[in-house]
């Protein structure tokens, strides 16, 4: 039963496994989608459009005026979205 769990945690769920911090300031669409939970291409490159037109967010919260991001995103990385390295 063991070795199951570690199976399924390594292999069907692998982003839960390596995902980490990401700098939503200095990271591309590919690495927010990757990285963080709730975020596809989507949203990871209006994540990118956004700091593009108004600069870098000072806060983990400021991604909430990206549109399409909504609470959950938060919710569900609450120590993986850092703004500073």
């Amino acid at each position: 039963m063991k070795k199951l769990c570690i199976y399924l945690v390594c292999c069907v769920f692998p982003g839960m496994v390596l995902a980490g911090p990401v700098n939503i300031n200095t990271a591309d669409a590919t690495e927010l989608s990757r990285e963080l939970t709730g975020v596809g291409m989507s949203k990871a490159r209006a994540i990118v459009e956004y700091r593009e037109a108004n600069g870098p967010f000072a806060a983990p919260e400021e991604i909430l005026k990206v549109k399409g991001i909504g609470e959950r995103v938060l919710s569900d990385n609450p120590h993986d979205i850092i703004t500073a390295d």
